[in-house]
């Protein structure tokens, strides 16, 4: 019995001195890893038109209002260099807004088609008679400008675009049904 107890106390020493031991040394730390980081937030810049549809019901020799306003939203994200947007919208003809699409072709032209947006540029009716960026010569007209600041680098906003067929200066355009296409685009500087 008394060799059980010596070895009992033997191996409670040993444990107390393996704890000692291990204490005796400072902590032990591995290398440290790094992992890279990029994040990129593309630019964008973003035109929705509603409704895609507008009719007029033309006067001859008169004006026609079209049917309901075009709601433009512009939305943009844009790095720091960029100082505006600019909307504009455009025809692909100044001698071709609109047309019967016979043989040969009548026309609606540019200068009489108007359009005014009272939160932009045109706050009157004017026609689509620039040559605004992105405007074919002569079948643009300059919409809005944004200035970009730090405040807005990220934003959007929405405004009313009201159109206007304004026949005063052909009195004598032919019964027919006209069609066209208005291109509204955003651009950033």
């Amino acid at each position: 019995m008394i060799l059980n107890k010596t070895r009992i106390l033997g191996a409670l020493f040993a444990m107390g001195m393996f704890a000692a031991s291990s204490s005796a040394f400072g902590q032990l730390n591995s290398n440290t890893a790094s992992v890279s980081l990029s994040a990129t937030l593309a630019e964008s810049l973003t035109v929705a038109a509603t409704p895609s549809s507008v009719t007029f019901s033309l006067v001859s020799g008169g004006t026609a209002n079209g049917s309901a306003p075009v709601a433009v939203t512009t939305g943009w994200v844009l790095n720091r260099n960029r100082t505006n947007v600019n909307l504009v919208g455009y025809f692909a003809s100044a001698t071709a807004a609109l047309t019967d699409g016979g043989s040969p072709a009548i026309n609606i032209p540019t200068s009489e088609v108007f359009g005014r947006m009272t939160t932009g540029t045109p706050t009157t009716y004017t026609a689509f008679t620039g040559s605004p960026a992105l405007a074919p010569a002569g079948a643009g007209l300059a919409l809005f400008t944004q200035a970009i600041t730090a405040a807005n680098r990220a934003a959007n906003r929405s405004d009313n675009l009201d159109l206007q067929i304004n026949l005063t200066a052909q009195p004598q355009l032919p019964a027919g049904t006209y069609t066209g296409t208005l291109s509204i685009q955003a651009q950033a500087l």
